[in-house]
């Protein structure tokens, strides 16, 4: 309950705060047009929140907050004088109309900047992108890529963080290899060809690199806990911190992947452990749990003590003010180009539905960052607004991008679309983005249930 709640908190915050920054770029350039606005609403339905401001305009915050909107005069819909004709948006000229629409995507690219900014300068330090382990029988195993290989680039573009090299593999959906550039144990450079086989990104999948065949390097993990869950099987057994558990059921165990296994094929059942407590060995009676997500798998509910990571298997980043901003442009710019290039995927069939992702799934990316901590909650924020800002700009009616696409038109033909073909595109677009909408819930609930 507490993580759904979490979840509900941070994911209203997150859309809030896009879906004003969106909106508020409408506002500003509607404003420097001298447009009168007459309400900026963020969120639909019923006013949680209203005021009037000294300029006459309605600001009110609404209880749902899937979206917003900027309402400014327009004669097509409100009774205007002659006199008001100056301040209406439908009588401004088209590339001042073009302007208003255009400035929401914008601002969400360039917010995305900013956050992206910020992470570089609060600094971090994350993982170098160091191969682990490789699974046999996999993608990664029919290539030259080895243990202990860093990713340096992946079809060209340069990799520092496993963040990136995320970001990349997800662009190779529907591809036949994948190039990378690495770099050996013995500091040298060479190129790596990882064959996919047309492989399709499978959002039932545990995550990308799982499903190619290999894993982050990761210090290992020792058999001494060093955390147990309250009211877990754990502590109804009576384990503590600092517990070594060498056997379960008189097998002796030499490493946690050892452990896990023990357990996860006995849910429900009673194993007596073996322990090492300040010096001495212990026997205690467990009974397994089994877990929520899959009650085919036995569960304890302890984590143990990893070894330290190696100095040189880590990244100290954090930049000034002007190189974050660069950084932050960059990053950007290559989300923009990461998002068209899966849209595109999604059209071609590389990428299946089954991916589009609803209110429910980004509700749990909301409050997954938010609890990592601000630089995670602010990279979350930077790449939903970019997504944002990009399905705005698409070409149906509905969408800022249809109002573009009208605009457009006018700007070459001189006179703007006739409001009947207008009618027909705003129907047409509500049914598409309809049936998207529709799909996406489906499979977030398809994936909770």
């Amino acid at each position: 309950m507490i993580d759904i709640i979490r979840n509900i908190f941070f994911f209203v915050l997150a859309l809030g705060v896009l879906v004003a920054v969106h909106e508020w770029g409408h506002y500003y350039v509607a404003k420097l047009c001298k447009v009168k606005i007459l309400r900026f609403s963020i969120g639909f339905g019923k006013p949680i929140y209203q005021r009037v401001t000294a300029s006459g305009m309605e600001f009110v915050i609404a209880m749902i907050p899937l979206g917003g909107y900027v309402r400014m005069l327009d004669g097509r819909v409100d009774d205007i004088t002659k006199q008001d004709e100056a301040v209406a948006f439908n009588f401004q000229p088209v590339w001042q109309r073009f302007a208003i629409v255009a400035a929401g995507p914008i601002v969400n690219f360039i917010f995305a900047i900013f956050a992206l900014a910020a992470i570089g300068m609060i600094g971090q330090q994350t993982p170098k992108p160091i191969v682990g382990e490789i699974a046999p029988q996999s993608f990664a195993s029919q290539s030259m890529l080895a243990s202990g290989d860093e990713i340096i680039s992946i079809d060209g573009h340069t990799i520092r963080t496993w963040r990136d090299v995320a970001i990349e593999l997800s662009t190779f959906s529907g591809e036949q290899s994948i190039p990378m550039s690495v770099r050996s144990t013995n500091g040298v450079n060479r190129e790596v060809s990882l064959p996919i086989n047309g492989w399709k990104i499978d959002p039932d999948e545990s995550d990308l690199f799982t499903a190619l065949g290999f894993q982050p390097f990761r210090p290992a993990l020792s058999t001494t806990l060093g955390f147990v869950e309250d009211n877990s099987p754990a502590a109804s057994a009576g384990l503590l911190i600092d517990d070594k558990i060498e056997k379960l059921d008189g097998t002796p165990l030499d490493n946690w992947g050892q452990i896990v296994g023990f357990i996860e094929e006995r849910p429900n059942q009673t194993a007596t452990a073996l322990i090492i407590r300040e010096g001495q060995e212990i026997e205690l009676d467990v009974v397994f749990g089994q877990k929520t997500d899959n009650p085919e798998q036995g569960y304890l509910g302890v984590i143990p003590y990893q070894d330290t990571w190696p100095q040189d298997y880590v990244l100290d980043l954090q930049l000034g003010f002007f190189d974050a901003m660069v950084e932050g442009t960059a990053q950007t710019w290559r989300l923009m180009g990461v998002t068209l290039k899966m849209l595109g995927k999604l059209l071609t069939g590389d990428v299946s539905v089954k991916n589009l992702s609803g209110p429910i799934s980004i509700a749990q990316g909301a409050g997954m960052s938010a609890s990592i901590g601000i630089v995670a909650f602010l990279s979350f924020l930077a790449l939903i607004s970019v997504n944002l800002g990009i399905i705005n700009l698409l070409p149906l009616p509905i969408l800022d991008g249809g109002h573009l696409m009208y605009f457009t038109i006018e700007w070459i033909t001189g006179k703007p679309v006739s409001e009947a073909i207008q009618e027909v595109g705003f129907k047409v677009g509500g049914l598409i983005l309809f049936a998207v909408m529709a799909t996406a819930i489906i499979n977030d609930i398809l994936r909770n249930t």
